[in-house]
């Protein structure tokens, strides 16, 4: 049973859909994201699941790709939501992100996004995804990432204390303004390495979200930049996604 000190955030009871992603006009965070996936997830699938998936936002990009395809997460009214939407097409399951009840190797195929920032032991959680996963099968992540070119100006302008620079955690108490926890790269990928993923491709992702940028460019215009960024700016790392294509190398 997941302790309540333990949740980062509870989606019960949340419209999550309606307040965050619709009532924010986070369009092009949402065209940049279904782009990402597109290009990462294998394009046949036998069995997938996504974790910590909410509401089932991505559903439409993975359920025709999948034989089989189910809906982790935490919120069960996220999950009923889904339900109720997709049916028979998704399953949905409930619990813990630290225990999940799937057996070793139970998946070929998985994805997390938008969903690191919320983890207190990100440790635990890519050990719990490797578990699950068969060996030679494909995780599709999302990392929220610390060392944005916004946050590197705020550091280097003395705005912010916290440096985009050092491989710690950055633990972002202020929900409104800066979410929860952000990774370095490096350390991110080092958790990685280190389980037994072998990092077989990088995104970077949502390169152009600022409220300015949309209503100076549009979200149609921005939307367009995104296609081509995506792989041209990954090798720096810099964008607020960093989305990552890991492939299970066989049990330890």
């Amino acid at each position: 049973m997941v302790k309540a000190k333990d949740i980062v955030s509870d989606y019960n009871g949340y419209d999550y859909k309606k307040i965050f992603w619709e009532d924010a006009d986070r369009k092009y965070e949402d065209a940049a994201d279904r782009m990402a996936v597109k290009k990462l997830l294998p394009k046949h699938m036998d069995k997938f699941v996504d974790i910590a998936g909410g509401y089932g936002r991505l559903a439409d990009e993975y359920i025709p790709r999948s034989k089989s395809a189910t809906l982790f997460d935490y919120s069960q009214s996220e999950l009923d939501d889904a339900k109720k939407k997709y049916g028979k097409k998704l399953n949905t399951v409930q619990g813990d992100i630290y225990k999940l009840p799937f057996k070793d190797g139970e998946f070929s195929s998985l994805m997390m996004i938008r969903a690191t920032h919320h983890f207190k032991d990100i440790d635990k959680v890519v050990a719990e995804l490797y578990r699950i996963l068969q060996p030679g099968g494909v995780a599709v992540i999302e990392v929220a990432n610390k060392r944005t070119l916004p946050r590197i100006a705020r550091y280097l302008t003395g705005r912010t204390k916290i440096s985009p620079f050092d491989h710690k955690v950055a633990n972002l108490t202020d929900v409104a303004k800066s979410g929860f926890y952000n990774y370095h790269p490096k350390y991110i990928e080092d958790i990685f390495e280190k389980q037994g993923f072998k990092i077989d491709k990088v995104l970077s992702v949502s390169n152009f979200r600022s409220a300015g940028l949309k209503k100076i460019f549009g979200t149609k215009n921005l939307v367009k930049m995104e296609k081509g960024a995506q792989t041209v700016l990954a090798p720096i790392r810099f964008a607020p996604s960093i989305y990552y294509r890991l492939v299970k190398l066989g049990d330890k």
